[in-house]
């Protein structure tokens, strides 16, 4: 869903994403989760409610800047200054590297 709070040429503004340690590349826009924006890309990662409460999709963001259109969600304080996050709900603000051992292709049909 996009974010009704930005320009739309702001919205269309792309990051590069790096799955680590596998070294998945995809990018994704500035109005979509990393989620999104990987599974569009071929590269699936562990989820399940795609809203921030399950924590199943936890993984590490080792470099970079997201934000979340909501408040905060599923990640305690400590969690987040160690670097944890949801991307199914995270938004890049930069490129990013996520440390996410367990990405995978999407199999083809």
């Amino acid at each position: 869903m996009p974010d009704s709070r930005l320009p739309n040429d702001a919205a269309q503004q792309l990051f590069e994403v790096r799955i680590a340690p596998d070294g998945w590349v995809f990018s994704a826009a500035l109005n979509q989760s990393v989620l999104q924006a990987a599974l569009a890309a071929g590269v699936e990662m562990d989820s399940s409610c795609r809203n921030g409460t399950c924590r199943t999709c936890l993984c590490r963001l080792e470099q970079g800047e997201v934000a979340y259109a909501m408040a905060w969600p599923g990640v305690s304080a400590e969690e987040r200054a160690e670097g944890w996050f949801l991307p199914c709900v995270a938004q890049p603000r930069s490129d990013l590297v996520v440390v996410q051992p367990m990405a995978w292709p999407i199999p083809t049909p």
